[in-house]
């Protein structure tokens, strides 16, 4: 066994975890290649937060098979972790990986040659195996993702999450830095902090009522002391709840100028009534008074959030307070989500479903909605000037410029290769026509010159002479 390749679905913790099997296969002596140059080992990384996620990973385990019929499978990450019978379908060939603690036993067993029986736990004989290790690079990406946190027993009604990872546990301190430390040598000038519940760093538990004084400063004292490593320009937080921004953690990102001014806080819905009904630990009006706090701290910060659609019971009336509290906060970004029931979670047993029609209806009213809010929010940085993380230089158009029908200013022959970034508030930045391309990840200082539909077009502020 020579090579391998990853397909990697879902969240940011999933990609940081493919990149620690990447770094552990080099480590056994294997290269990494793409899944069409027959791969010896294939791994499925999968995710199986929607039903369209566990679909999304049978399919792209069953097109790995058949592009690589004589490959070893192996199925890991989290749908595995769950006995709901959506991985019996699967040839009798491949490898499923039901603990996430095996991982890297059962990898460096099979990669040594040993066989392991197809479809079982992949538990005898690993104990003394490795264990996943701490990254040294982000491979292919410019910025990096640390996990730091990992589990969740919240239980949202919604959610199978706490199912797949129900171990609330944390990364030491020591431990984060140092492989911060590891990553910023790497050349990665950005990291985002990520966890399955990011703000219970530090905590036993997701559950707020439980902690000491119902507060927890851990992930504060840690981007304190993260802020402070040479050389990193950037951290970025990857999702929070609307309590976990306190006084502190604010303050500790006014302290430090490389936090960036941007916070993903969960919101699924604006109806105090839906939000009971998903189990979630805030009502409407708390998410209403941390963002009236954070922009009485933030410089015009930017605010993204998930939004649930058709949860059941979600009144006319439910979904308009959610399109009332958007306009509200002036998000920057709205990550939208169809509701589905999830097999083997409470919301699956509610009979009071909203009609499919009614859910795409709510839905494009908030696509819209998010369009017009994202336009509005890099509106009022127009004519100023920004530091933005390039992110291409090889001549291919970024993905989000081609999502949508372009303006006539913002089209191919008006952007620069496909030179784009994104600025501390992680809008897209397309770079205008310009002689010297620049390399990606670098920081880059450009003048915001003309909003669009998926960006800001800017030039690079040496041309303005």
């Amino acid at each position: 066994m020579k090579t391998f390749s990853i397909i990697t679905l879902g969240c940011k913790v999933n990609q940081y975890e493919s990149q620690q099997i990447r770094q552990l296969l080099e480590q056994l002596g294997l290269a990494i290649v793409e899944i069409h140059q027959n791969p010896d080992l294939v791994i499925v990384n999968t995710c199986c937060v929607t039903h369209t996620a566990s679909a999304k990973s049978r399919q792209y385990t069953r097109k790995a098979r058949r592009l690589n019929p004589d490959a070893v499978i192996v199925v890991s990450g989290c749908l595995p972790t769950v006995q709901i019978g959506e991985l019996n379908t699967l040839d009798k060939k491949t490898y499923i990986i039901r603990n996430h603690e095996n991982t890297a036993p059962a990898l460096s067993w099979i990669v040594n040659g040993n066989s392991i029986n197809p479809n079982s736990n992949c538990e005898n004989n690993l104990a003394a195996q490795p264990k996943l290790p701490q990254l040294t690079s982000f491979k292919d990406h410019t910025r990096a993702y640390l996990k730091v946190q990992d589990g969740c027993d919240g239980y949202c009604t919604y959610c199978i999450v706490p199912k797949t990872r129900p171990i609330v546990q944390n990364k030491p301190l020591e431990a984060v830095l140092k492989e911060a430390q590891a990553l910023v040598e790497a050349g990665h000038k950005e990291i985002v902090v990520t966890g399955i519940f990011l703000g219970a760093y530090g905590q036993k538990t997701v559950r707020r009522k439980k902690w000491p004084e119902h507060q927890n400063g851990k992930l504060t004292d840690l981007l304190d002391k993260m802020a402070k490593i040479p050389n990193l320009a950037r951290i970025r937080l990857s999702s929070l709840e609307p309590a976990d921004a306190t006084t502190r953690l604010l303050d500790t990102f006014c302290r430090h100028s490389n936090i960036m001014p941007h916070l993903h806080l969960s919101l699924q819905s604006g109806s105090n009534a839906v939000l009971k009904k998903m189990s979630r630990q805030y009502t409407a009006d708390e998410f209403r008074h941390k963002l009236r706090l954070i922009k009485t701290r933030l410089d015009r910060p930017a605010i993204t959030t998930d939004l649930i659609v058709g949860f059941p019971g979600e009144t006319d009336d439910d979904f308009q307070q959610t399109v009332n509290l958007a306009k509200d906060v002036g998000f920057a970004k709205m990550h939208i989500f169809s509701f589905s029931p999830r097999k083997g979670t409470p919301a699956a047993a509610i009979q009071d479903k909203v009609p499919d029609k009614v859910i795409k209806q709510r839905s494009k009213i908030l696509h819209n909605l998010n369009t017009k809010l994202a336009r509005e929010f890099r509106q009022q940085f127009l004519g100023e000037t920004a530091v933005i993380l390039t992110e291409n230089n090889n001549g291919q158009p970024c993905p989000v410029r081609n999502s949508v029908e372009l303006e006539p200013a913002f089209r191919k022959e008006n952007i620069s290769n496909g030179a784009c970034g994104r600025t501390k508030r992680y809008f897209m930045v397309y770079l205008n026509q310009t002689q010297d391309i620049p390399q990606k990840n670098e920081l880059l200082k450009v003048h915001l010159l003309e909003n669009t539909e998926t960006g800001i077009i800017a030039r690079p502020i040496q041309q303005d002479n």
